[in-house]
This record gives structure tokens, sequence and C-alpha cells, in this order.
């Protein structure tokens, strides 16, 4: 079986992942670079090894100049929307960095650009390869816990603003709630089989980002984005969801993620804290259900697996495969549609003050 030849769009810091994990698949061979710097994608391309790939400054030059099957998107996030869609219709494959897009609006219209040229789309949380959290979707979906009635997820860093595109509106859209917040979603919702939501009420606030009292790799006279955030989420099923994200606080920890259902609860707890930990774009601490056994109050912890291959070199493979057997989206876009929806919510929810309803569209 031939290689898919691929074209990589925005060689910043993410690209340089999804580097490593392209070197490692053999089936995948990168033969375009674009970044919109000048020299950018030349300079990314010698460092990175992809030395006979030919690169370009604008991605529709790319398009028609090369002879791809797929791209792979890692530019910042208010540009993930149009280069998607008009891969898409260019009739190539695409995997998209998270978050999906910027606006509700956006991600409907890459799920709808994907299904009217019957192209994959995939959206890139890495921690759905994470063997623990497989765990958890299995569990949640077992029916051991009942009927689940509410979830509480989200999390925290200490110290753990970036900088760069990552704080400016114009090119971020948003800040920890999508960056991060994005993960503790896709980690309780994919669990709960993706239900529709409903109605969101949200608060954020940018303390830290905005104070000149801390010191980091951002300067705050250029930050635009929020750096909190929390939301009460109204899901189908009669489920609510508790969400709650911080880029920067005065905790350890926003605590664990938990699933109360009418049987049982499942507890996961993150494997780290402080400055860039407990946010679920890391790995799970431990998971223990609670349950009644004979009438005593149990805990029964769940063994913690080693997840092997590095999970973004598991994430591209997967893709990468799919492209080249014609199979589905290992991540589909239409699904994480959902996911942005929320986070569109949340954020419409924040600046009205206000609880906000949410309608998708039909893809």
């Amino acid at each position: 079986m031939k290689q898919v030849k691929i074209g990589i769009i925005g060689t910043g810091g993410i690209a340089r992942a999804y580097a490593r994990a392209y070197r490692e698949i053999p089936e995948a061979k990168i033969v375009g670079l674009c970044d919109i710097v000048p020299g950018r994608a030349k300079e990314y391309g010698r460092v990175q090894g992809f030395t006979d790939a030919k690169d370009f400054e604008d991605y529709r030059v790319m398009l028609d100049k090369l002879d791809l099957d797929a791209v792979s998107i890692s530019t910042p996030n208010v540009a993930h929307a149009f280069i998607a869609i008009d891969c898409l219709d260019a009739k190539l494959d695409v995997l998209c960095e998270k978050p999906m897009s910027v606006t509700l609006e956006d991600a409907v219209g890459m799920a709808k650009a994907a299904k009217r040229n019957k192209k994959i789309l995939s959206i890139g949380f890495q921690p759905r390869y994470d063997s623990n959290m497989q765990t958890i979707r299995e569990l949640v979906q077992s029916g051991v816990l009942g009927d689940i009635y509410y979830v509480e997820t989200g999390g925290g860093r200490r110290r753990g603003i970036p900088g760069g595109s990552f704080i400016k509106k114009e090119e971020a859209g948003f800040g920890a709630i999508a960056d991060i917040g994005c993960y503790s979603l896709d980690m309780a919702l994919n669990a709960l089989g993706y239900p529709k939501p409903l109605s969101v009420t949200a608060q954020s606030s940018d303390y830290f980002g905005r104070s000149t009292k801390y010191r980091g790799s951002w300067d705050p006279k250029d930050f635009e984005v929020e750096d909190f955030g929390t939301a009460f989420i109204r899901l189908e099923g009669g489920i609510v969801l508790y969400f709650k994200i911080s880029w920067a606080m005065h905790l350890d920890s926003m605590g664990s993620t938990f699933f109360l259902g009418t049987d049982g609860a499942l507890k996961c707890r993150p494997a780290s804290t402080g400055n860039w930990g407990g946010a679920w774009d890391g790995s799970v601490g431990s998971i223990s259900i609670f349950h009644d056994l004979e009438g005593h109050q149990t805990e029964s912890a769940i063994p913690i697996q080693p997840s092997g291959e590095n999970l973004f070199t598991q994430k591209v493979r997967a893709w990468v495969q799919a492209v080249q057997t014609g199979g589905s989206a290992p991540i589909p876009g239409e699904q994480i549609v959902r996911n942005q929806a929320v986070i569109d919510g949340i954020l419409r929810s924040a600046h009205s003050g206000r609880e906000v309803s949410i309608s998708i569209p039909e893809i």
C-alpha cells in the first residue's frame, strides 16, 4: 500500500509534535509545508528532517501545485475552519488540531464540508488514545454506574498561562476555556456518548493574565482572552455537567473528574497537579468506583494501565491509516461539533451574564 502524501499547514509550536509523530509513521510522506511567516516553513523542514518537502506561504498555492492526499492543520485557532473547509472542498482528508474552531458556526461548516465531499475530518484529541481514558468510557458505557445524572470535570494549572498566539484574541479566539477546557469536555462527553448539550450558564475572568504581579511567558498588556472559566451545562437525558478550567490560580488542582450514577460513581484523579498539571491534557492518576456491595459502602480501585506508544503519535497514526484505507475519521468532526457547541455556549453566556440555550444545526 502506497504512502499517504501529506501537506502540513502551520509550522509553529505544535507542529513540532506533529513532526515527531510523522517521522515515526512510515505510511506518511510529508511533501508540502506551509506557513504565512516568510521562511518559517522552509526552516521547519530543515530542522525536522523534511528536506524534500516543498515550502509555501499560501496554502492555496500548495493545494494547487502539489499532488496531495491529505493535510494536517496546526495553525492558530482562528484559521482552522476556513483552511479545513477549503482543503475538504479540494477533496483532501483533514487532521485538524484542537480546538476544532472558534465558533459553532465554523465547526458546523467544517463538518458539512467533510460530509458533502465524503472526506475524513478528524480532530486532534490525543488523550482519547490513553488506555485509562478508554477504561473510563467503557465503565461509564457499561451501565455499572446505573443512570448518570451528574458529572464534574475540568482542571487547572497553578501557573500555566502560555504566551504568543494563545493570548491574542485575533489569533486564538479564546483562552483557557477552549485551549485546555476542550480536553476536559471531551473526556466527559466522550465517556457519556456525546449527548446533545441543551443550555449553559457560565462565567469567565482574566485576573491573572492581565495582572503585573505574576511572571510568565506572556506580557499582561497583550493579554486579550480569559484565563479562567466555569459553567453549569444541561445535557439531554437529564444529565448536568459542571465544568471549570484555569490557566492560573492560587490552588494546586481543580480536583477529580467524577460521574455520579444511580448505582455507583466513578472518580478519576489527575496524574499531576501544580504549574502544568491536572487539566486532562495529561494522563490519569487513579480511577475508583464507589458502590454498595452486600450492603457495605465500598470503593473499588481500577488498575491503571500504561499507554505504550506516545499518544500524539497514536492519534496521527490512526488518522493516516484511515486515509490510507479509506476508513472513517478516528475522532469525527461531526461529533466534536458538540464539544464546540458547549464552548461556544460558555463564551456566549459568560459575555452576556445569563443562561443561553444551545442549538446545533443539522449537519
